[in-house]
Parts: C-alpha cells; sequence; structure tokens
C-alpha cells in the first residue's frame, strides 16, 4: 500500500496552510470596521434629524392649514394630496394618473352618504385621489354608474342629475359649495351654490375650477383643478347618482365625506411649501429627508434615497489603462467578488411616492425620544437607515423629521479596503508559501547532504573511514553539521585508542606475565637441579611480583566502575576548598620530594557542598599526572581564584605540552599521551577520566590547556 511520505517540504507547506487565517482575520476585521461605520452613520443621522428638527421647533404657522392638529385621522375622509411630478392634461382620459394608481382610493356603500334606493356597487362606486403641482390641486374620479344621466340643456336644476358636489372652507374660515353637473361630455367648470344648506341652487360660475368629464364604458372619469388659494385644509367630495330621467330622484350620494354638513368635512393635507423651503438645502447633504405631522403623514421631503448612499466614495472602476488595473477587472475583483457583494446600481424603493410614513423609529419619535431603525429594501438589495427626531410646539410633539440613508457608501468603502486588503493578503500568502517551499527545500538539501557525508563517513562494518567537513553557517543544521564532525572525531580517536588498546594491553601484560612464566621455569628447573632455598625463594618473589602487577592492571581497570557507583551512595557535606587544597598541598611535598609545590589561595573563601574525600581523591589523580609529567626539582603550582563568579583551581606543572587534537579528549576513558612508560608502571589513561566524574559530582568541569608560555600545561577545576 502506498504512503505518502511527509517530509519537510510537505510538511511546511502543509503549515503554510494557516498563512490563509490571515485574510480570515482581515475579514472579519473589516466587517468590524463596517459595523463601527454603521453606529457612526447612525449618529450623524440622528444628529441630522435632530438639527432639522430644531429649526421646526415652536413654528405653528407651518402646521395650522395642514391638519396636523386633528387627533384623528380618517382615512377616506382626510385626504393627502401627492405630489405630482408632470401637470395633468385634463382631458378626463386619466391617462397621466396611471403611476399613480396604488395611491387610488376606492369609494362605495361604505362611503355612502344619503341612499334612497337599494344600494349596487354597479349603480354607483368610484376610484379617486388628490394631487398637488405647483400651487394648484388636482383630482380624479374614476366613477362606475350604470347608467349616466346629464343635465338638460334648458334646464336650470343642477340636481335632477348625475353631479359632483364639493365643500370646502376658504382662507377666511368661511364654508363654501360648489357643483360640476355637466350637459355632456367634455370641459367643465364648477358652480358656487347658495349658502342656504337646503339649497342646490348655483349662484354663480367658479372659473377657478376647471376639468373634464368624460363618459366611459363602466360610467365616467372627472379630472378637476383649483387653485389652492380657495381653500384651507378642509374638504369633502360627493357625487350623487340619478338613474331616472323621467323622475330624476337621487338615488345615491356616496363621497369622502358630508359635503352639507360643515363640521362633518374632511381634511386635505397638501406637502407644505414653507417646510419644503427650509429642508430644500437638504437634497445636497447626501440623505433623503421627511418631514411628517403626528399622524406620521407627509408634510414635505427632499433628496432621493437612490443617491442618499451615505459616505461618498470615488469611483475606482474606471477604465483599465495600465497591466495591473486590466489584471484587477479581469481576475482579482471578480475572484473577490464570489465572496463579496457589490451595492446595487438601482434598488426598489417602497416609499417613493409615500403620503404616509410608519416604523418603529417614527413611533418613539412621535413619544418624544430619537430613534433609529434599519430596514431591508423589498427586493433585499440595499439596506437603509433611518433616523427620527419628534418636533415640538408647546412642549407637545407635533410631528418629525426622518432622515434616511442607504449603506451603499459604507458598503463600497468596505469592499475597496478588502480589496486592498486582499491584494496584500495575495501577496504575503503567495510569497510566504514559495518562501517556505524554497526554505524547506534548503533545510531538506542540507540535511540530505549531511546525511549523505555522514553515511559516507561509516562503513558497513562501522569502521570510520574519514571525517565530514564542519559547517560553519551559524544556524542549527550547522550546529549539527559540527557536533557530528566533532563526535565522529572522538569516535575516531577512541576507535584509533582501542585499536592501540590491544597492543597497549599487550605490553602492559606480556612484561608481568613473562616475570611469572620465567620465574615458574626457573623454580622447576631448580628444583630438578636441586640449588638452594634463597635461589627459589628469589623466583617466587619475583613470581609474586608479576601477579601483583597483573592485579594493579585489573584494579586500575575496575576503580572508574567503582568510584560511579560509589558516588551514587555518597552523603554530602559542606566544606573549606582552601583549607583542604592547603592541607592536600602540604600532603605532596611529602609523596613526591623530588618536586616542589606551591599553594595560593589569594584569600578566596569558598564552601562547597560534596565530599571532602572525592575531592581529594580528584586533586591526587591530578597532581599525579603533574609530577609524572614534570621535570625534577621543578615547582608545581596550585592556585585558587575567582573568576566571572565563579571558582577556578589551578594546577599548573612545567613539561611538554599538550598535543594540538588531544585538549578536549585526555579526560576520556582510557586515553593516554604518554610516549615512554615506567616498565614498573601500568597507564591505561584512566586517572584524569576519574578526575572528570569526581567534578563533574561536585557541579564542576575540568579542562586542560597549554600554558600561554608554552613551557607546561594548566588543569584547571572551575566550581560553579
Amino acid at each position: 500500500m502506498y504512503r505518502i511520505r511527509f517530509g519537510i517540504r510537505l510538511k511546511l507547506l502543509l503549515l503554510s496552510l494557516f498563512l490563509f487565517a490571515i485574510p480570515w482575520l482581515g475579514y472579519k476585521y473589516v466587517w468590524e470596521l463596517e459595523t463601527y461605520l454603521r453606529i457612526g452613520q447612525e449618529q450623524t443621522m440622528v444628529g441630522t434629524a435632530r438639527a432639522v428638527a430644531t429649526a421646526l421647533h415652536e413654528r405653528p404657522s407651518l402646521f395650522d392649514s395642514q391638519s396636523s392638529y386633528l387627533k384623528d385621522v380618517k382615512p377616506g375622509t382626510d385626504l393627502y394630496a401627492h405630489k405630482i411630478v408632470d401637470p395633468i392634461r385634463l382631458d378626463g382620459q386619466l391617462d397621466d394618473w396611471i403611476d399613480y394608481q396604488h395611491l387610488m382610493l376606492e369609494y362605495n356603500e361604505r362611503q355612502l352618504i344619503e341612499q334612497n334606493h337599494i344600494y349596487s356597487p354597479q349603480s354607483l362606486s368610484f376610484q379617486h385621489m388628490v394631487g398637488q403641482f405647483g400651487r394648484y390641486l388636482y383630482a380624479m374620479f374614476a366613477v362606475t354608474d350604470d347608467n349616466l344621466v346629464f343635465r338638460p340643456e334648458n334646464s336650470l336644476r343642477v340636481d335632477r342629475n348625475d353631479y359632483l358636489l364639493i365643500a370646502v372652507t376658504d382662507q377666511m374660515g368661511e364654508f363654501r359649495r360648489y357643483i360640476v353637473a355637466p350637459q355632456k361630455s367634455g370641459w367643465v367648470n364648477a358652480y358656487l351654490l347658495d349658502d342656504n344648506l337646503d339649497s342646490v341652487r348655483p349662484i354663480q360660475l367658479e372659473t377657478d375650477i376647471q376639468g373634464s368629464w368624460q363618459q366611459t364604458e363602466q360610467g365616467y372619469n372627472i379630472e378637476l383643478r383649483f387653485p389652492l388659494e380657495i381653500m384651507s385644509s378642509k374638504i369633502a367630495f360627493a357625487i350623487a347618482d340619478v338613474d331616472d330621467k323621467i323622475q330624476r330622484q337621487t338615488n345615491f350620494i356616496v363621497g369622502t365625506a358630508n359635503p352639507n354638513q360643515s363640521d362633518s368635512l374632511g381634511t386635505v393635507l397638501v406637502p407644505s411649501p414653507e417646510i419644503e423651503n427650509i429642508i430644500k438645502g437638504l437634497k445636497y447633504s447626501n440623505a433623503r429627508v421627511w418631514v411628517v405631522d403626528k399622524h406620521m403623514r407627509v408634510l414635505a421631503r427632499s433628496g432621493s434615497i437612490q443617491e442618499a448612499g451615505g459616505i461618498r466614495v470615488n469611483n475606482q472602476y474606471s477604465q483599465a489603462n495600465t497591466w495591473w488595473e486590466k489584471l484587477e477587472q479581469k481576475w482579482l475583483f471578480p475572484l473577490y467578488y464570489q465572496i463579496l457583494t457589490k451595492p446595487p446600481a438601482d434598488f426598489v424603493d417602497e416609499l417613493e411616492n409615500a403620503f404616509a410614513l410608519k416604523g418603529q423609529d417614527i413611533k418613539e419619535a412621535m413619544t418624544g425620544e430619537s430613534s433609529s431603525h434599519w430596514r431591508l429594501t423589498p427586493d433585499s438589495k440595499a439596506v437603509v437607515l433611518s433616523a427620527a427626531h419628534p418636533i415640538f410646539i408647546d412642549e407637545q410633539v407635533m410631528g418629525a423629521v426622518v432622515v434616511e440613508q442607504t449603506t451603499n457608501g459604507i458598503r463600497t468603502l468596505r469592499n475597496q479596503a478588502l480589496e486592498q486588503l486582499f491584494h496584500v493578503i495575495l501577496a504575503v500568502v503567495f510569497l510566504g508559501t514559495a518562501a517556505l517551499f524554497l526554505f524547506a527545500s534548503r533545510i531538506s538539501f542540507r540535511i540530505r547532504k549531511l546525511r549523505d557525508e555522514t553515511e559516507s563517513a561509516i562503513d558497513p562494518n562501522g569502521k570510520i573511514l574519514g571525517n565530514l567537513e564542519a559547517s560553519k553557517t551559524k544556524d542549527e543544521i550547522g550546529d549539527l553539521s559540527r557536533t557530528f564532525h566533532s563526535v565522529l572525531d572522538k569516535l575516531q580517536q577512541y576507535n584509533s585508542y582501542l585499536e592501540n588498546m590491544s597492543s597497549r594491553l599487550s605490553h602492559e601484560l606480556r612484561t608481568p606475565v613473562a616475570v611469572v612464566k620465567s620465574s615458574l621455569e626457573n623454580l622447576t628447573l631448580s628444583q630438578q637441579s636441586g640449588e638452594s632455598e634463597a635461589e627459589k625463594t628469589e623466583y617466587i618473589d619475583r613470581a609474586q611480583q608479576g601477579i601483583n602487577r597483573l592485579s594493579t592492571i585489573l584494579t586500575n581497570m575496575s576503580e572508574a566502575t567503582r568510584l560511579e557507583q560509589a558516588i551514587q551512595y555518597n552523603e554530602q557535606e559542606y566544606f573549606d576548598l582552601g583549607k583542604l587544597t592547603a592541607g592536600c598541598t602540604a600532603g605532596y611535598q611529602t609523596a613526591y620530594p623530588k618536586n616542589q609545590f606551591k599553594f595560593d589561595d589569594r584569600k578566596v573563601n569558598k564552601q562547597v557542598l560534596g565530599s571532602p574525600e572525592l575531592f581529594a581523591q580528584m586533586l591526587d589523580k591530578i597532581v599525579a599526572n603533574a609530577v609524572e609529567f614534570s621535570p625534577p626539582e621543578s615547582t608545581i603550582n596550585l592556585t585558587l581564584v575567582e573568576k566571572n563568579k565563579h571558582i577556578q583551581l589551578c594546577v599548573s606543572n612545567d613539561g611538554p605540552t599538550l598535543p594540538d587534537n588531544m585538549h578536549e579528549q585526555l579526560t576520556d576513558s582510557m586515553v593516554s599521551v604518554r610516549q615512554q612508560q615506567d616498565p614498573d608502571k601500568t597507564h591505561l589513561g584512566l586517572g584524569l577520566y576519574i578526575a572528570k566524574i569526581i567534578a563533574e559530582y561536585h557541579q564542576g568541569k575540568i579542562t586542560i590547556q597549554n600554558r600561554e608560555d608554552h613551557t607546561g600545561v594548566v588543569v584547571i577545576i572551575e566550581l560553579s
């Protein structure tokens, strides 16, 4: 079964996947930034609404004629004059009203004012709305009437046929009634009626009220226009239906309110030109502003929500000129916008022609508290933020200012930030992955090279063929290379020692064995020849000496092992290093009379935790080694100094210097550099090794080096 080999390059490549956490963190950061921007936008919107409301506080004249003082608003009775974009052609075709069909109200049995016959919707019902353009009020009626009856040509009566009755209060508060009763389809004007509410007698033609009455298959259409100056906010429309051309009795009257009762008139709310003039300049504020009365009906508005994007951001998606811009628009941006979403160029505005607003923010504003509200457009393309602030008159809430913006500016700013961030992230991820791959390849190459060099330095049988070249690089692999170089060098020296060990042991053992053998042979011959007892005793003594030398060799070889075992069970105590060394120095003068010994403690007082017996044994080994290599009558110096917060005990002697490559190997087991040996003594290279074991037991180390003047050797025991 094939298994994937996870080398360094593959592992680092997998680890480089964590670099993709960078775009995620950046993405989250930008989203958090957008949240803070939205909070800032919300506070700004509330501040704008407050500023506009401040300009409208305590100005009752702006609301007197706007029916804002009504306690209740009755739909269908209290009308709203919608803003009309273009003037209406008074032809009775209603073509100009198509864009406002959704604003038309239906009037039928529920709005009956008078009934003299069994009601049928086909007999009389109509759709109605009013609109305002400039200083004129427009009204339309799409009437369903199964039997249209016009006024006779020679009749002075205007109420014996189908007619439209209009009741208003003028600017002076006077109650006025007008009637439209045509003799045929076409252009019409209204007649002013008598003040007697029981009479329907026209007294004069009112040319300011003009329009068109056109018969249709379903009934007829009426379009009227009259100046706003002839009325205040009180108004009512009613249509009377007459079906019998002989009796000419009124069957039904359906209307917005009873036009014959001045106190029952409804109202018409016309967007206030005064308020519009106040907020007109806000259309440049990158926001849509509404002013509503306490019934949430629109008094004025300024600006367009399509252009109210909040933060203005420069468009950077212009025509690509450079190779980088072409790369962005052709490859990078399409990739980014798999995650991001562009703000829509257009979206559905459900409040485009609204005459009344609703929302939690406005409800709270009507309680006297400013508030804000987020909503999603019906097509879910845009998020709209609205902020509302109350308008106070005599400490009463008379209306509210509503300011709206979309988050398109913030979303565009967010997208641009993410685009730049993704540019950097892609570069970092790509370059980082490439750098890691190259770095891993370099490391892998160096490790493989080190492996190959190490394998080539040793043959299959374990014999060291040579050493590898130590790396000069100052990193871990360089350290490993130098360590391998040092290890192979030590192994090579140790193997050389082991290779020569047989000859050394043979040399050490040959003499005592030969002495024993020759002594035994001579003893045998002496017994056969009958030699004297003195000669036999001599042969026995010589054999005993050989056996003793063999015993000494075996004892030296096992001394290190016994010492390591003894150290494990040795109890530690504090002892004065200076006094111990001084005492040992005096003993050495007696033990080695051919040499001079000098000790200088330099007034260093050092308490050492350990074993004074073992420490003295360590000094014995070092001094014995110094005596052996120093010439007779020379002085061996022992010095106790404090250096770099460490205590150093130095043993210095005259004599031959150390070989260049043996400074660090002399304290190893069974290593010796003696050129000549006393035939009566054995040297297996264990003395300094034993000294090193004792030094390590006392938390110290031994260093052997040549003197600076190359006249001898110094052994340094450093204790922490």
